[in-house]
C-alpha cells in the first residue's frame, strides 16, 4: 500500500510539474534525451552492457540447467527451447541483433 501511495503521488507530482513546464520544455527535453541516445559513446556502453548481459544470462541458463536437469516439467522445457530458437540472428524490438 505504502508503494502504491508513493507512486501515486509521484505521479500527480510529475503531472503537476509537466503541465507548468509547458509544451517547450518537453520538446526540449525530448531533443536532449535523443541527442543523448544518438551519441556514439552511449551506444557503444549500451551494446557493451547489453552483450556482457547476454553472456551472463547464457552462464546462468547453464548452470540452471545443469541444476535443475529432468526435474523441469516438459512444457516448461519446450517453451525455453522455443525462445531461445526464435531469438536467434533475430532484431529484437529495438533495432539491434542478438548475436
Amino acid at each position: 500500500m505504502r508503494y502504491r501511495l508513493t507512486f501515486v503521488v509521484g505521479l500527480a507530482l510529475g503531472y503537476v510539474l509537466g503541465t507548468r513546464a509547458g509544451r517547450e520544455r518537453y520538446e526540449q527535453l525530448k531533443k536532449s534525451a535523443r541527442e543523448i541516445s544518438q551519441n556514439p559513446a552511449v551506444r557503444n556502453t549500451v551494446e557493451s552492457a547489453t552483450q556482457q548481459g547476454r553472456e551472463v544470462a547464457g552462464k546462468a541458463f547453464h548452470t540452471v540447467s545443469d541444476r535443475v536437469g529432468d526435474r523441469m516439467p516438459d512444457s516448461v522445457a519446450e517453451r525455453v527451447r522455443s525462445l531461445r530458437e526464435k531469438g536467434q540472428g533475430a532484431e529484437d524490438d529495438w533495432g539491434t541483433s542478438n548475436t
